[in-house]
């Protein structure tokens, strides 16, 4: 195939901010139809990257090569098995699914059916956690004991829309966003999880859904993640706070390229990934200390990843296997919560 056409399912925030551009910026790829009912957003659609606009995920069948969907989270799993069984490849936006067991039965659809299955985890490419993960390669924290990561926020006035608003069949919530990143950063840092335990709170007047929650796990490795999602933060804290047998790494401040994005800065941008000099981490003791240029982040790594994987059959940027691993850490922080106990999985 000379381009690959992708039909984008979704185009609200997630879909016009976190895959169009990336598809658009991505060789090989070619955004060629959008499923929104909105009438603005697919006028948008169409000025921004030529693509149909159309009301229905079935309008999509024979229009497109790859499906990638970025529709509200309980719309995943029926809009993935629904491509898969037309024989189609897909993109997931995390979470894959609420149940670790139902994302289990789409890979098995996605392998009986011989098609690409892989989840928008892109903040695996975050370029302070590309930083943390070169210097535990690198040996420089010694032995790691302690993962401390943060997505906080200071919003003490709801947005409103589904993942705030919505119960539980709307797989709201911080746990399922936020912490979907936070959790699958910790198990591709760490490895497998041994216990889980967490805080889960409702802060907000009109919140539905978890807006504050604390999870910590200890790995088989007896290293320990300590993990917070919280939009009601009026002070925010390290983004990373890394604890090594030999040193330490902390970083605050967040990723640039969501920022960017919602700037309209396109992915291809020179320096669309890098840093500022000023919120570079720290590595060292208290005593002996350096400041640690971030790696550039690089979300359209992913993209290329899955032009790669279809056009020359290498694997999907995202394995699904290892994201049901974090949906189990997920649905064991949730039963934690709910119960007030520990979780044990191995």
């Amino acid at each position: 195939m000379s381009e690959i056409r992708v039909g984008l399912v979704g185009y609200g925030v997630a879909g016009a901010y976190f895959h169009a551009p990336f598809i658009h910026a991505t060789p090989g790829l070619s955004l060629a139809a959008v499923v929104t009912r909105n009438p603005e957003r697919q006028a948008e659609a169409r000025a921004r990257y030529g693509a149909v606009g159309v009301a229905d995920v079935r309008e999509l069948w024979g229009r497109c090569d790859l499906v990638v969907v970025a529709s509200p989270n309980r719309t995943h799993v029926s809009t993935t098995a629904a491509a898969i069984a037309e024989g189609l490849p897909v993109v997931v936006d995390k979470p894959l699914a609420r149940t670790a067991e139902e994302g289990r039965e789409l890979v098995r659809m996605a392998k009986e059916r011989g098609v690409m299955l892989t989840v928008f985890q892109n903040r695996r490419w975050d370029g302070d956690f590309l930083t943390v993960r070169r210097l535990v390669a690198e040996g420089a924290l010694g032995e790691v004991r302690r993962f401390e990561s943060r997505f906080e926020r200071w919003r003490p006035m709801p947005k409103g829309g589904w993942r705030e608003a919505g119960g539980p069949e709307e797989v709201g919530g911080l746990l399922y966003d936020l912490g979907s990143h936070l959790i699958d950063q910790a198990v591709q840092l760490l490895g497998p999880v041994r216990e889980v335990y967490c805080e889960s709170d409702v802060r907000r007047d009109g919140v539905a859904s978890d807006d504050d929650t604390f999870v910590a796990l200890t790995h088989a490795s007896g290293a320990r993640s300590q993990l917070w999602v919280s939009s009601v933060a009026a002070r925010l804290g390290p983004r990373f706070r890394v604890l090594g047998s030999a040193a330490a790494y902390v970083k605050h401040g967040m990723d640039v390229q969501e920022e960017r994005l919602r700037a309209g800065v396109s992915p291809g941008s020179p320096g669309f990934g890098e840093d500022e000099e000023a919120r570079w981490g720290v590595l060292g003791t208290e005593d002996d200390h350096r400041v640690v240029r971030t790696e550039a982040g690089a979300y359209l790594d992913f993209y290329r990843g899955v032009e790669a994987a279809l056009r020359e059959g290498t694997p999907p940027p995202v394995d699904p296997d290892g994201v049901i691993d974090a949906l189990g850490v997920i649905e064991a922080a949730r039963l934690s919560a709910a119960q007030r106990i520990v979780v044990h999985l191995i």
